[in-house]
Formats: C-alpha cells, structure tokens, sequence
C-alpha cells in the first residue's frame, strides 16, 4: 500500500514538473535574448531604439506624455453602436490614427498628435513591427521611465486598421460628464471607475493646445513623477472659465502654471466619480494597480485578447515613487472642495515656502 502511494506521489510530481516546464520554456532570440515566446523577440530592438533615440535615454518627458497620450485616442476610436450601422467597422487599437494620419489627425479631439506620430514613424519603419503594436508598446515601455509608474502589461499580434476610426470617439475637454461615461460605456463597457483610473495617465501630462498661449502647462506640479497629485489638484477649488476660445475646457487653477481641464474638474465633483477620484489621493498602490489593469483592457480594444501574444516580460521595472503626496505650498486641506460625501479627505502635509508656480514641461 505504502508502495503504490509513493509511485502515485512521484507521478503526480512528474506531472506538476512537466507543466511547470511548459509554463516556464523560454526561447533563444537570434540577437541571444531570451524570451518567452519567439513573438516577442524583435521587441528587444524596438525597446532599445524607444528608449535611446525617442525617449532621451529613458526620461520622462514630454515623447513619453505624448506616446501615452497616443494609445488612448489611437483605441478609444472604436464604437459598436456606430459600427452597427454598417458606417464603420473595425476600430481600437489598431494603428488608425498613425495609418490613416491625413484623416484622424484632423479630428479636433486629436489635434497636436501628428507631432509624436511624426517622431515614431522613423523607429517604425526600422522594425518587424505592426504600426498597431507600436503604438501600445511604446506607450507601456515610456511610462516605465517615470518614477511611481506601474510596470503595464503588453501584447503583441494585433491587425493593422484598414480604415480610419470615426470621429467623435474621443472625448473632449468640455464634454460633460454623461457624454464622457456614455463614450466610454459604448468603446469598451468601461465602468466609471475604470474611467477615473484611465484618467491616472494625466499624471504625467501636460496640455498643449487646450490653451495655445501656453503650451506646455501640466495637469499637477510633479509631471514627471507618476504619483498622485493630479487627484490632489483637481479639487482644490477653482474657477470655471465661461469656454471662449483660447480657454475652452480649461479650469482656473490656484497654481500658477497649471491647467486644468474641465472634464477632470467635474469627474471629480460628480456623485458618480467623486468618491473614486478621492480615493487615488495618497493611495500610490491603488493608482499603480487601478491604472495598469484599465491600460491592459484598453491596449487590445478591437482585438480578441486570446489571439494575441502577452510580451509583457520586457517592459522595464519603473522607478519607486519619488515624492509623498502633499498639499502644494501655500494650500491646505481648506482650499479642497471635497465632493465625496461618505469618506474623510485624507491627512496630507503641506510643502513649506510661500506659493510657487509650476513650471512647463519642456518640449522635445
């Protein structure tokens, strides 16, 4: 008896190493990598290239806000409503906006992305590489330059666009927040919450032709830091401007140098957003997991996410944080207009000195 429970345990050992094995093989790239799917081999060049000639050495500037940017109005073009009328099919994240660029890019929700569509188009057309796949990968690895970033998920294997996306699929600055939740619901069944947590990549963002008279003009006072001031400094209270045209969807900020954009202004006032939106404020965990898992369900919008090939293994580890959230210098827990009911504003500390401007993010 003894015996036959020995042989069976060892086979079941066996068994559970064979699997283990099957999960765990790795292939030997030709450039001597190793990865765990061959799909995944050309990546290796193309993180090299991002990282030395689009991304300053692996900085987070100004190439990695805009290659961010770029993944969502690329794969938030997508509308089964519209497509349902037969006008449109297809759609996501399939390269369109860079494909069909004389078209997309004249969208007025698109305005300034020809700029990085011009600036990845040489790195490219260096690599094996689909224009679809590019788009997202270069978002995922730029963000792992920023210091608090989470590492982001990256899959490789998605179709080329062979038609643009419609236009008005992506939201605007001074959409209200019905427009903005509907648009949303429609692309992808994304939840309200999951709205807010897209809404992290403003982070490390800046806004360059909300207002042209002043480009540059970040949405928090650490852009270049993935933290969570943006959830602090939307909801410090302000003054809504009457939408004329060198500030329409622009919110008065009590810092001088920042810009806040209407829609964020209101998300994060709404009774539907409100409580989410105050929950990022000093939860660095919750913005890095929250962020990583809305990227990962919008980065294969339009695609069968079981046909493509997950190649997350290379993007890089990013940095720790590098700040604690704080009221910015001057301001405190008075100047906050809480719009969540049901849960205390968190304790927060506030920068010592007098009021300080921020400054712009730098242009490429």
């Amino acid at each position: 008896m003894a015996f036959k429970l020995l042989a069976s345990f060892v086979s079941i050992l066996a068994a559970l190493q064979v699997a283990s094995g099957a999960v765990t093989r790795k292939v030997t790239c030709a450039d001597g990598n190793v990865a765990s799917d061959a799909a995944c081999c050309a990546l290796f060049a193309v993180r090299d290239d991002l990282q030395q000639n689009l991304f300053d050495g692996g900085e987070c500037g100004e190439e990695v806000h805009e290659s961010l940017r770029l993944t969502f109005h690329d794969a938030i073009g997508i509308s089964p409503k519209i497509a349902a009328t037969g006008v449109f099919g297809g759609g996501g994240a399939d390269g369109s906006i860079a494909i069909f660029e004389d078209i997309e890019t004249n969208f007025h929700a698109n305005l300034g992305v020809d700029e990085i569509i011009d600036e990845q188009r040489p790195l490219i057309q260096r690599h094996n590489i689909s224009v679809a796949d590019f788009i997202q990968f270069a978002g995922a690895i730029g963000v792992s330059n920023c210091p608090g970033a989470p590492r982001l998920d990256v899959f490789v294997g998605r179709k080329d666009a062979t038609q643009p996306a419609p236009d008005l699929t992506v939201p605007e600055p001074f959409d209200n927040v019905t427009h903005i939740l509907e648009r949303f619901d429609d692309a992808g069944k994304f939840t309200p919450a999951e709205v807010v947590a897209l809404l992290v990549s403003h982070t490390i963002a800046a806004a360059d032709h909300v207002d042209p008279t002043i480009p540059g003009t970040p949405f928090d006072s650490t852009p270049e830091e993935f933290d969570t001031q943006f959830f602090i400094e939307t909801l410090l209270k302000g003054t809504l401007f009457p939408g004329t045209a060198g500030n329409q969807g622009e919110v008065e900020s009590p810092l001088h140098g920042e810009i806040r954009l209407q829609s964020d202004f209101e998300l994060a006032r709404d009774a539907r957003t409100a409580c989410e939106w105050q929950s990022f404020v000093n939860n660095q965990a919750k913005l890095q997991s929250a962020f990583k898992a809305a990227f990962r369900k919008m980065t294969v919008l339009g695609s069968d996410v079981r046909t493509l090939t997950d190649c997350s293994e290379l993007v890089p580890t990013p940095p720790p944080p590098a700040s604690k959230a704080h009221f910015p210098a001057g301001l405190s827990r008075k100047d906050v207009e809480q719009a969540c009911r049901f849960t205390p504003f968190p304790s927060l500390p506030t920068d010592p000195g007098p009021v300080t401007s921020v400054a712009p993010v730098p242009p490429s």
